[in-house]
């Protein structure tokens, strides 16, 4: 190595030497800013473990509140399953049991994501106070519109389908609040619409609400929705809709209701392929067991 270039490595040295002997506070600065930094990141991750824990756990509520996913009620069978689009579902479907026979509610809070999930615990606890007093349909509609009237602006909208099954005589009384009609398939291929009922709740506290009365004979099955079933679209931007609905339950309708359901489930599902869910979906199947 020539004496040029010793000297200019030991100038290199002392440079870099300087540089950093020279400028102790900064480099002290850095380091307690990157401390700071780190520090508000575990915060940030540790409030989001929080959060998505919160989150979890409402969801398990929910789950709590809604009916047995197969329940059988005499020769009766009832499956039904839901789906969240953001974390806790706006939908809820529960049973209550009364003197009179068995309370099915199927509802859906207008909106999505947590709130709307929120409201659904209120929903059907004012569903099963009104059922607790009077188990025919049209009343308690009409009590859980009149008290959801009762906390506008703050209350959401909401759709109920509510109908009481008689297990022993089949006998179905049902009320409609702005829901999208149910359909009974009957063992003879006809198919018939349930929309008996009146306005969607929220809307009118004086707002009047009828029965509708049907009865399922053994071979029937009738099937429930929230929108998001209907409304889910495919690539082509096409809702499911219910030529895709009755088409697909006519398909399953000789099995039993937790295979119709799945069935159903599995054409939306293959319908929508790689779309999003854009609404929480909710199905409910009642299959009354052929002899």
């Amino acid at each position: 190595m020539s004496t040029l270039e010793l000297n200019a490595g030991l100038a290199t040295r002392r440079a870099v030497d300087i540089h950093v002997s020279a400028s102790p506070r900064r480099s002290s600065g850095n380091r307690l800013r990157y401390r700071e930094l780190e520090l508000k990141l575990a915060i940030l991750q540790k409030d989001y473990a929080d959060l998505h824990t919160a989150l979890v756990e409402a969801a398990q509520v929910h789950r709590r509140l809604c009916a047995p996913r197969v329940v059988q009620y005499g020769s009766f069978e009832i499956a039904s399953e839901t789906f969240a689009v953001r974390h806790v579902p706006g939908d809820i479907f529960t049973i209550e049991e009364t003197t009179s026979g068995v309370v099915l509610a199927l509802s859906d809070i207008c909106g999505k994501g947590l709130a709307a999930g929120m409201w659904t615990t209120y929903l059907a606890g004012l569903v099963a106070t009104h059922t607790a007093a009077c188990a025919d349909p049209e009343a308690i509609v009409t009590g859980v519109n009149r008290d959801l009237c009762r906390m506008s602006p703050v209350a959401r909208l909401a759709t109920l389908c509510l109908a009481r099954l008689d297990p022993v005589t089949g006998k179905l009384d049902y009320c409609s609040a702005g829901h999208p009609p149910s359909l009974l398939l009957r063992t003879d291929g006809r198919l018939e619409l349930l929309s008996e009922g009146g306005p969607l709740l929220g809307v009118f506290p004086a707002a009047s609400f009828t029965r509708g009365c049907v009865e399922l004979r053994a071979g029937d099955v009738l099937l429930a929705c929230s929108d998001g079933i209907l409304e889910s679209r495919n690539n082509a931007d096409e809702e499911f809709d219910y030529e895709r609905l009755e088409a697909q339950l006519r398909r399953a309708q000789t099995g039993r209701a937790d295979a119709v359901l799945f069935s159903v489930l599995g054409a939306v599902q293959d319908f929508a392929a790689a779309q999003p869910l854009i609404d929480d979906m909710s199905l409910v199947v009642v299959r009354h067991r052929p002899l």
